[in-house]
């Protein structure tokens, strides 16, 4: 006979809270990537190839932004913690936009490929926020 745990789903609360985790992971590996190869994160993403010092600087400066708000969420409890996914939330929509107005300008696979990623982590971070709001209500 099946354990009755086994058949009951996780709470949305607790779906979202382990999403945010992996998003504050993701982010962390992903800075510590781009940081230390940011020629090739650039590559990858379809935005260039070759040496490019002020590239390299600029994709640096987004390396540690990620890392600095991975770091912040998982090192955070409580309070901090909905602190740091709210600027989470601030960055990737302001990603998203800025993804939204870079097309025409890069190839489409890269346009809808940042605006696919930044939007569903700006999605994630909402329904953080939102969680994190209704709970205090």
């Amino acid at each position: 006979m099946a354990d009755e745990k086994e058949d009951q789903k996780p709470a949305a609360g607790d779906v979202i809270d382990g999403l945010m985790l992996n998003v504050a992971r993701t982010r962390v590996a992903l800075g510590a990537a781009a940081f230390a190869a940011p020629g090739l994160t650039v590559k990858l993403m379809g935005m260039g190839g070759g040496a490019d010092a002020g590239r390299d600087y600029v994709t640096r400066m987004f390396a540690a932004r990620e890392i600095a708000l991975g770091a912040g969420y998982l090192l955070s409890k409580g309070s901090g913690r909905k602190i740091w996914a709210r600027l989470g939330l601030v960055v990737d929509t302001l990603d998203t936009v800025n993804g939204l107005q870079s097309r025409g300008r890069l190839p489409l696979w890269v346009t809808a490929s940042a605006v696919a990623i930044a939007g569903g982590t700006a999605a994630a971070g909402s329904a953080k926020v939102a969680k994190d709001v209704l709970a205090r209500s």
